[in-house]
């Protein structure tokens, strides 16, 4: 299990820059260039993403954007309503960040937030149209989008990113392994060096406590070519 996290320690990392564009690209399985062109403020549309001077880092914030947006790409949302929706929440909601504060619903042609996180006198069942300026629509028959994103019991802002797949064991979370991507609280890289040292499988499992499906999962998370049958490090 990752160790638990201190208090509320991890909310002053989301906001550093921490990531390079290459790897923020790469966990959302995207291009660099993709990315850049959802920062800019295109002609006759507007960003896709939050803006950041150029050759900065990353923050967690803007990591989780890019990971959001890429699934709603995948989801078949069009650019003009990911574009509307972030305009909407930033001017009318003063979200700096809304990819990665608001939880999203779609039908594979709308994007919508729930009124109760706006308005917690709302009904349970009512949902803003973010992408059409406001207009309430009715959450029966829509799918929970995002699976793979998990927000702090507040509610306030994605803390946990899935960033291989709902059902992979690599998560993101800024109170452990400072953000990297880990299992089981070893950051993937960590497991990666030790491959490239010459250990196989079980004896990384074996000295991180870790299953070896994990490990595995791990190093091909990091592009390693897994040899399953590569014999031990050390003979015994």
């Amino acid at each position: 299990m990752p160790p638990a996290a201190n208090s509320d320690l991890w909310r002053n990392r989301i906001r550093i820059p921490a990531y390079r564009v290459s790897e923020a690209a790469r966990y959302a399985d995207v291009s660099s260039q993709t990315v850049a062109y959802w920062q800019k403020l295109r002609r006759g549309g507007d960003p896709v993403l939050t803006p950041r001077p150029k050759g900065v880092a990353l923050s967690y914030l803007q990591l989780i954007e890019i990971g959001v947006v890429s699934a709603m790409r995948k989801s078949k949302v069009k650019l003009r309503t990911i574009e509307a929706t972030r305009k909407y929440l930033s001017e009318k909601m003063g979200a700096e960040f809304p990819f990665a504060e608001y939880r999203f619903k779609t039908d594979g042609k709308r994007l919508l937030v729930g009124m109760q996180q706006i308005d917690p006198a709302a009904p349970a069942d009512f949902l803003l149209d973010t992408g059409e300026g406001g207009q309430l629509a009715w959450n029966r028959f829509l799918e929970s989008l995002l699976k793979e994103f998990e927000y702090d019991p507040d509610g306030d802002v994605v803390r946990l990113w899935k960033v291989a797949g709902e059902d992979q064991p690599i998560r993101i979370d800024p109170a452990v392994a400072f953000g990297a991507p880990h299992v089981s609280g070893i950051a993937t890289w960590v497991l990666k060096n030790r491959w490239e040292g010459g250990e196989n499988v079980a004896e990384i499992a074996e000295d991180y406590a870790l299953d070896r499906c994990h490990v595995i999962a791990a190093l091909k998370f990091e592009a390693v070519d897994v040899d399953i049958d590569r014999p031990p490090s050390w003979p015994h």
